[in-house]
């Protein structure tokens, strides 16, 4: 008879080393991608961004494997500062700022404003990246994704950076609708903006998504 929690813990300790081995190896290999591609050092270049850098691409976390996707992204250190795929493809690396619910007159609450302050920075920081703003559940006839598209818009974000996926009213959809928008537009990766609270279930259901085509980080607002 097999030992069900034994198996469990062999299966946790073969992934553990096996991305251990793969974070050592790897460390070269991304440190001569980065001369080579000619990216400058930057503020948010720090052991957390480069160590979470490494865990969304051969980590563990960009493969089509919801067990080993959801053991990565908790591996992971959530934190406020640009992901390392931003400085590598600031073009082909998408932001997506999730939404959340409306007050009924339409306007937005203050979890929303932080997540979109949070997505400001970044947009400003690569002014050639674009955005997806991702929520349905419309309220006063306004979707959180047309709300936060306007906000962004008003605070000198170009209409032209901004695509909106207004349909969904889930975490689980907000994943779908929006990868199904990364694989039509030729996304290269993916950056998820939101909640300290939310972001790790986000990260797991967005990698889970894309089912392993492309790296996805996160990036937590303030509150």
């Amino acid at each position: 008879m097999i030992d069900n929690q034994s198996g469990g813990c062999h299966m946790a300790d073969l992934i553990r080393n096996t991305i251990k081995r793969a974070l050592v190896t790897s460390t070269i290999a991304l440190g001569v991608t980065l001369g080579m591609s000619g990216a400058t050092a930057h503020a948010d270049l720090t052991p957390i961004t480069f160590g979470n850098g490494l865990m969304a691409t051969l980590g563990g976390c960009q493969v089509p494997n919801t067990f080993v996707i959801d053991w990565c992204t908790r591996q992971e250190v959530l934190t406020q500062q640009a992901p390392l795929m931003l400085d590598l493809n600031p073009v082909g690396t998408t932001i997506i700022a999730l939404g959340a619910g409306l007050y009924d007159d339409g306007t937005m609450r203050p979890v929303l404003e932080d997540r979109l302050n949070a997505t400001l920075a970044l947009a400003r920081q690569y002014p050639l990246t674009q955005i997806i703003t991702s929520g349905g559940v419309p309220r006063a006839g306004v979707t959180e994704a047309r709300a936060m598209k306007e906000w962004l818009i008003a605070n000198g974000v170009a209409d032209g950076r901004i695509v909106e996926e207004g349909s969904s009213t889930s975490t689980v959809e907000n994943a779908r609708n929006t990868a199904a928008l990364l694989t039509e537009r030729g996304a290269q990766g993916a950056v998820v903006v939101s909640s300290p609270n939310h972001v790790e279930r986000a990260l797991t259901d967005f990698r889970t998504a894309v089912f392993g085509r492309i790296p996805v980080s996160g990036v937590i607002s303030t509150g």
